[in-house]
């Protein structure tokens, strides 16, 4: 095992205060190391993260806080507890840290809150593709600022969101975590979510730095060999843009290897990029066990030890969830093996973040009495994150529902609220491990909700979502030939490693809907019945078979696990008291054999007359229909710019349709020469328009030319001259309108202050 030469002159984190400084200076080893670890205080037998290898932590939690305690590890997200009575033990908890122990240190409190805080009667929002198929960044940053104020509230200072990965293979099964298959997508959105839950005084954490989705096959932690380009031009991105615009306080690590350097172990990421050229000046926490897995999983330390020092001189400050590689530090500063200043800069950190929180200040005296987890705002929030996310893929008239008779709701998912919720929702998460017990807030199902708006629903459940026993089917069959219409509602059930469909470790290897959920819908389309088949997933399915075919279903809704509110949001949609607005964040794909696929495909990457096998998706990337039309039109941009500055583009839209709508406006660029290979198209802008019947609006954007940088054959970002054609419209794979705009000057290289984010305005006629 190599241990990575540590700089060991220098000084403690940048921007330290005089007060810890003076902090670090009066620890001893024990009470720094403290703070470098996390408790799991209600670990028990449930299966979180599965860990090869033995688990050393055997410390009863008394004894691992003598000398204080960096973070308190899930103490709401582990098992159903009441929120009050939680927060009284806590802040007793925090009370006795600040009494019992030698400097009075808090621990730092941090919780999931992938889709809503991970907590027993927390609101359940939307999942992050989800976010994506929005297209709204203010949503979801008002979405994240409520999350962050009931964490807050109860004392929870860190949450373990936003997942930044980028998604490249829809067989991954944490694909239900991502935001988008477009880098300029999921960091937008991403930065708006860590702006929402920190202006609520909760850091953010961005998972998982860096490449994690982009494992082979769409295995879950497996290995990657992602190019130097690839990582620079599609994963890192995200997470610059988090850091540089978002001001995100917390990083964690990636459990993947690429090309054979775990990161948890690469000093090149997490120190020389993260720290060094970005600027980045919070902690990086492990992601659960990943210190131990540098000996377990990658094989690149022999102990415990060679692990932990491993880690912490590649970057990683704190070990989560608890203290199993971390402790034995001690022994190889003994030993002279580590230098106690690589600690310090560890702890120097860990206390700047609690500072930074208000924690060395904190009385933890009245802890709340009286806590609503789940508001109307939260409700409301909710409600307008699964109405903006829903894609209408197909409609052939039979949408929306104007005066139906009796409807039909049908299949697995059509009374199901699990499979309204995410992997990391609380539901699925934890109370999947203590059945019996309520959910703690309403959410009602897809049938549910159409019975509160219209007066004749039945419903029959056909099939489960796995399995293959069709004892439902033909009953299903018959009861849809009694309706005007029948609504089938198909797709996941999320869960974790093993349990479920999708989820973090249920990766696939068919993008076939699970079980016998196909035969269920081809069944009840050939009763002639008009179907609405509804698509309740945590990833994009193979769907040919139900949108390109005349004979299938007349209608095909996709929302990606829409949360608490989704029932009553897509009852909305069906029935035609809303517009739908949603667009593809990812491609449907045609078929597993066709993955891994991207929208940012170059020449190579497309359909072509050389092989047989036709990897264009069943629906591009941005596409979504809608109850109303649009005109796309009058686009314009500036003739040429210099590769280091800005120019504008506008284009006008109007709803030229009868109902109020949302229209996503859409800027590709298309670069035919460069010196690399470039995408076919490639997404600049985008901005999401509310229109009346017959309204119109000009859309007026800002764009740095940083937007069509890329790596070059020496791997600097840089934006070369040349000329470039920008496109608006519907999807990736439609042009309304193109212009041409020629970059001038010296090919540009990016620097640190360079724009990344395209202003955007609206003005309406």
């Amino acid at each position: 095992m190599t241990i990575h030469k540590t700089d060991v002159a220098a000084p403690l984190a940048p921007g330290v205060s005089p007060r810890v400084q003076a902090l670090v200076s009066e620890m001893t080893l024990d009470e720094k190391l403290a703070q470098l670890v996390g408790y799991w205080v209600d670990q028990g037998d449930e299966v979180v993260a599965p860990l090869s290898g033995e688990k050393v932590t055997s410390t009863g939690y008394a004894d691992a806080t003598v000398h204080g305690l960096g973070h308190l590890t899930r103490v709401y997200g582990t098992r159903p507890v009441d929120p009050v009575e939680r927060a009284a033990w806590l802040w007793g908890e925090q009370r006795r840290l600040k009494t019992e122990t030698r400097l009075g240190i808090p621990a730092l409190v941090h919780e999931e809150c992938l889709t809503g805080f991970a907590a027993w009667k927390a609101a359940t929002f939307p999942t992050p593709l989800a976010w994506g198929a929005s297209f709204d960044p203010e949503t979801v940053e008002l979405v994240a600022s409520a999350i962050g104020r009931s964490m807050r509230e109860v004392g929870v200072h860190q949450g373990l969101a936003p997942v930044l990965d980028v998604v490249r293979d829809p067989r991954w099964g944490r694909v239900d975590e991502c935001i988008a298959e477009d880098p300029y997508v999921v960091g937008t959105i991403g930065t708006a979510y860590v702006r929402g839950l920190q202006s609520a005084g909760v850091h953010a954490t961005l998972k998982h730095f860096v490449g994690y989705s982009g494992s082979r096959a769409g295995r879950n932690h497996a290995p990657v060999h992602a190019g130097p380009r690839e990582l620079q031009d599609v994963f890192l991105p995200p997470f610059e843009m988090a850091v540089r615009d978002g001001g995100v306080r917390s990083v964690m690590n990636s459990y993947a290897e690429i090309d054979g350097i775990p990161v948890a172990a690469s000093p090149e990421l997490l120190t020389d990029l993260l720290r060094r050229r970005w600027g980045f000046d919070g902690t990086v926490v492990s992601d659960y066990f990943a210190v131990e897995f540098l000996r377990s999983m990658h094989g690149v330390a022999g102990t415990h030890g060679e692990a932990a020092q491993l880690a912490l001189e590649a970057g990683i400050d704190v070990e989560l969830p608890g203290p199993d590689a971390f402790p034995h530090l001690a022994r190889r500063v003994a030993s002279g093996e580590l230098p106690e200043a690589v600690i310090d800069r560890a702890v120097a950190r860990v206390l700047a973040e609690k500072e930074d929180l208000g924690l060395l200040d904190a009385s933890f005296d009245d802890a709340p009495t009286a806590v609503d987890l789940d508001d109307a705002e939260h409700r409301a929030l909710a409600y307008r994150l699964a109405l903006e996310s829903a894609v209408l893929l197909r409609n052939d008239e039979v949408l929306p529902l104007s005066t139906p008779g009796r409807i039909a709701v049908i299949g697995p998912n059509g009374d199901s609220a699990e499979a309204l919720m995410g992997c990391y929702s609380f539901a699925n998460h934890v109370l999947a491990h203590h059945p019996g017990t309520p959910m703690g807030f309403e959410i009602p199902t897809v049938r549910e909700a159409l019975s509160a708006r219209f007066p004749d629903v039945v419903a029959a459940e056909g099939c489960t979502v796995e399995g293959t026993d069709a004892a439902g089917i033909a009953a299903a069959v018959e009861l849809a030939r009694t309706a005007e219409v029948a609504v089938v509602v198909v797709g996941d059930r999320a869960g974790l490693f093993g349990r479920g469909t999708v989820g973090e470790g249920n990766d696939a290897d068919s993008l076939e809907l699970p079980g016998l959920q196909r035969r269920l819908v081809e069944e009840v389309v050939a009763t002639g019945t008009p179907v609405v088949m509804v698509l309740l997933t945590g990833r994009p399915y193979a769907l040919g078979w139900a949108l390109d075919d005349p004979s299938g279903p007349a209608a095909v809704v996709q929302a990606f696990f829409p949360g608490e509110e989704g029932g009553p949001a897509l009852a909305a949609l069906l029935a035609g008291d809303a517009t739908p607005s949603g667009r593809l964040p990812v491609s449907l794909p045609r078929s597993a054999g066709a993955q891994p696929y991207s929208y940012l495909h170059p020449i190579l990457g497309g359909r072509s007359d050389v092989t047989s096998t036709d990897p264009t998706p069943v629906r591009p990337f941005g596409f979504g229909l809608s109850y109303t039309t649009f005109r796309r039109e009058d686009l314009k941009a500036d003739a040429e710019v210099r590769a280091g500055d800005a120019f504008a583009a506008s284009v006008r839209v109007t709803n030229t349709g009868e109902r109020r709508g949302a229209d996503v406006v859409q800027l590709y660029a298309h670069r035919a020469v460069a010196s690399v290979t470039r995408p076919v198209a490639q997404l600049v802008a985008y901005a999401r328009v509310e229109l009346e019947p017959g309204e119109s609006a000009e859309v007026r954007f800002t764009i740095p030319a940083s937007r069509l940088a890329f790596s070059d054959r020496t791997l600097r970002r840089v934006v070369e001259p040349g000329e470039v054609e920008l496109r608006v419209g519907a999807s990736c794979a439609e042009v309304d309108e193109a212009v041409s705009l020629r970059l001038t000057g010296p090919t540009y290289e990016l620097g640190p202050d360079d724009a990344r984010v395209v202003a955007v305005e609206v003005r309406r006629a």
